[in-house]
């Protein structure tokens, strides 16, 4: 994350960087008709672990939580219908779930948090903190209550007790992992050495036509792959859908519905007060404050009598993020800089330059660019996504109504036909389909499929949502997985085979070219062949390599070759390449020392990150973990 990132998150960052379970657990209010806990009892367990319970309330919570988050960063607009599509939900309640499993190992290890540690860290949080100190334990107790629901002291405290033991048991389970300054420079230069390819690609797709499979090839290769055509395990179902696009096609909306709306929620459709400003960051990590402040001081004099700002910037600048573009920091708002540098912005005016001051991230100059009033989209702009709005709500308040109504009346398949069609619920049969795989009628829908594949026979599902609406089923068919005949797939082999022909002749062609431009001029000899070179910038691993995309192997032999040497064919996933390395950068050792640091911080995190990740996972092994997949199902999908 760059500095700029930092410090336009670093008003909540700061706030809750000392107990992030603040954050996690002070649950932010969300309507009854948004929520996707609907119709499930707040204390009905969605797993338990050891015996502990993993609550549906506990899950509402966390999701308000990250609705709330998404919607600070990217707007109130935020489409959370496809977040919920993409699995937003699904990793709540998997995290809940590991935080219960963390919880549960550090009791088995006797890892546990005093009295004492839970106060000291309540008096360390910023938001309980004014002017440096302790805002006393009266305001804190007001400051729970003012939270929307109220949050009960001795339950907030819990919370900040069970975050406390598990960085403690991290802590515990990963200090002992160290890593050594030769391995933190080869990271550090793996990582930030680049090279300037000449590139000849020999693609698949060009060796293609003409290819020949015989049947005895195809056969062959069939018979030694026989596992990568393996059909996987299938359902097929009788489902009922309560159709939300049919629903909202027959809403009306009037005018006084739609400006009661604006006005309700004016803030969606105004933007505040912006500024553009540029700055210079001066870091006070590892150097004596004293002397930091006295050269922000002569920089912010220089600027004020009239010095390049913008080469100031670029000359001493510490933020990585913008200083090679003058400082700039483009527009922003209230609340996304720090409280000290919004106040200092939101006072100047254009052209104007700061005096030094300091925020938690150093010293800073400032100079304001440009002020952009507050402005408001009028209704008539935004009439048609209202409207829109109300009637997509109102459909689904009305579906979820009516499932509830529904749910507790669909007590057997044949139920589907009389109870549902008779409520005006469209009632079908899927083919078969594999568990990853879009259900006909209902498309993408791993709620319905999950269900599919843990239903008994005989059982009728609770209310699912799916992208379409609401959806009861039944599980009609059976097929379990199996190695198919060759008749069945058999066009996917000769597909394969004769891939792997045309990747085999465009290896031999790379080979029997590669000698004449190791020896010759690259360039010329590839043109007297009717090759291609294209160039590419300087590139770090991983990079894309031309028309051949990412790849290892090219990565690999293009950063073991010397500047000016040419490589031998190299086989990529679509072909072939030969590559001249026409220039090699190394990082500077002034460049790896400054990078030293983080490097190691990275490198520390990553190799604690998998040892407790490993670690927690064997842990889970020896766990008595439940999980209610009907609830889960029905509080995981789309809406």
């Amino acid at each position: 994350m760059t500095m700029l990132d930092r410090m336009r998150r670093h008003k909540n960052w700061l706030k809750w960087s000392l107990v992030l379970v603040v954050l996690a657990f002070i649950a932010l209010y969300i309507p009854a008709s948004n929520d996707p806990a609907n119709g499930a009892g707040l204390n009905e367990a969605v797993a338990t672990v050891e015996g502990n319970e993993v609550t549906v309330a506990e899950f509402r919570q966390a999701y308000a939580r990250q609705m709330q988050q998404y919607r600070s960063a990217y707007g109130a607009n935020m489409d959370e219908r496809l977040l919920r599509q993409l699995g937003i939900d699904q990793r709540i309640v998997q995290q809940l779930i590991e935080e219960e499993i963390s919880v549960a190992e550090a009791k088995r290890l006797g890892v546990t948090a005093s009295d004492q540690e839970v106060k000291h860290r309540i008096l360390l949080v910023p938001a309980f903190q004014e002017n440096g100190q302790f805002i006393g334990f009266d305001r804190y107790r007001q400051m729970l209550q003012m939270q929307n629901p109220p949050v009960r002291e001795a339950d907030f405290e819990d919370q900040v007790r069970r975050s406390i033991t598990m960085e403690k048991l991290q802590a515990a389970l990963t200090n002992w992992i160290s890593i050594a300054d030769a391995d933190v420079d080869a990271a550090f230069k793996r990582r930030n050495e680049k090279v300037k390819l000449a590139v000849v690609n020999f693609p698949a797709d060009k060796f293609r036509e003409g290819a020949q499979a015989t049947d005895q090839e195809v056969g062959a290769w069939f018979e030694g792959h026989k596992n990568d055509y393996r059909m996987p395990e299938k359902r097929k179902i009788k489902y009922a859908l309560l159709d939300v696009q049919n629903i909202r096609g027959r809403i009306a909306v009037t005018p006084q519905d739609v400006q009661r709306h604006y006005e309700d929620n004016a803030q969606q459709y105004s933007t505040p007060e912006q500024v553009r400003a540029s700055h210079i960051l001066l870091k006070t990590e590892g150097k004596t404050e004293a002397d930091v402040k006295t050269l922000a001081e002569e920089l912010a004099t220089k600027a004020k009598a009239g010095a390049d700002f913008s080469a100031l910037a670029k000359q001493y600048s510490q933020d990585d993020s913008n200083n090679t573009k003058g400082g700039d920091l483009d527009f922003f708002g209230k609340g996304q800089m720090v409280p000290e540098f919004d106040t200092v912005a939101f006072a100047m005016q254009p052209g104007q330059v700061s005096d030094a001051f300091k925020t938690s991230f150093g010293y800073h100059i400032v100079k304001l660019a440009e002020r952009r009033a507050a402005t408001s989209r009028p209704l008539a702009e935004v009439q048609t996504q209202i409207e829109d709005q109300i009637k997509w709500q109102r459909a689904q308040d009305e579906a979820q109504r009516t499932a509830d109504d529904i749910a507790g009346k669909l007590k057997a398949p044949g139920d589907l036909d009389g109870v549902a069609r008779a409520r005006g619920l469209t009632v079908a049969e899927s083919g078969f389909f594999a568990r990853e795989e879009p259900i006909a009628g209902l498309g993408m829908a791993p709620a319905a499929a999950e269900q599919a594949f843990s239903l008994k026979e005989g059982e009728v599902s609770p209310s699912i949502r799916t992208p379409q609406g609401f959806a009861f089923l039944t599980v009609t068919g059976k097929q379990d997985a199996y190695v198919p005949k060759i008749e069945e797939v058999k066009t996917r082999v000769r597909d394969d085979v004769l891939k792997k022909k045309a990747i085999e002749t465009a290896q031999r062609k790379a080979a029997e070219i590669a000698a004449r431009l190791k020896s010759g001029n690259f360039e010329a000899e590839a043109k007297a062949a009717g090759l291609e070179v294209k160039t590419t910038d300087l590139i770090a691993r991983g990079a894309p390599i031309g028309d051949a995309g990412v790849s290892p192997a090219v990565d690999a032999a293009a950063f073991a070759l010397p500047a000016g040497a040419v490589s031998g064919p190299i086989t990529t996933g679509n072909g072939a390449v030969v590559v001249k390395v026409l220039e090699k950068k190394d990082p500077t050792a002034v460049e790896i020392a400054a990078g030293k640091q983080q490097a190691k911080d990275e490198l520390m995190n990553e190799r604690r990150g998998r040892f407790y990740a490993s670690y927690m996972a064997k842990a889970r092994e020896r766990m008595t973990v439940t999980i209610n997949n009907q609830l889960l199902a029905q509080l995981t999908q789309g809406s």
